[in-house]
This record gives structure tokens, C-alpha cells and sequence, in this order.
């Protein structure tokens, strides 16, 4: 346990940032499996949504941008395949 005052809130901003890039990360997660999930015209509004959520990972420094573009590739072929 720090013993320096900047140290202890340190540890705090830590945490609370730590909780909420854990929740965006779970987020982002759960609309790329409603994606893996969806079927037919379904398919299209998930990939929208899990677009989006990528972005917003990117905005948030939740996920690189290379990352993001990756992810939004893969994204785009399967819905292509889908189709």
C-alpha cells in the first residue's frame, strides 16, 4: 500500500479507469458475438452495432486504431460471405 498521498490516489484513478475500460472491453465483446450471432437481415443491423462499437473503442483508447481497422475487415468479409 502506497504511503505517499499521490501514490494513494494514483491507485484510485487507477481503479476507477481499470473498471471502466473493463466494462467498454465486455461491451465490445458482447456486440462482436451478437455479430458471430445474428442471421439474415439481423446480421446487417449487428454489424452496424458492433461497427460502431469498434469505433467507439478506438475513441476511448480502449483499442488501437489498427486494431480497429483489422477487426472491421473481418468484420466486412463475413457479413460479404454471409450474404
Amino acid at each position: 500500500m502506497p504511503n505517499i498521498k499521490s501514490a494513494k490516489k494514483r491507485v484510485l484513478v487507477t481503479e476507477v479507469k481499470n473498471a471502466r475500460n473493463r466494462a467498454f472491453k465486455t461491451a465490445l465483446k458482447t456486440s462482436l458475438k451478437k455479430f458471430d450471432a445474428a442471421e439474415g437481415e439481423a446480421k446487417v443491423v449487428a454489424y452496424k452495432e458492433a461497427v460502431k462499437s469498434v469505433d467507439q473503442a478506438v475513441t476511448k483508447g480502449v483499442m488501437h486504431k489498427n486494431t480497429a481497422a483489422r477487426k472491421k475487415s473481418q468484420l466486412t468479409k463475413k457479413l460479404n460471405a454471409a450474404q
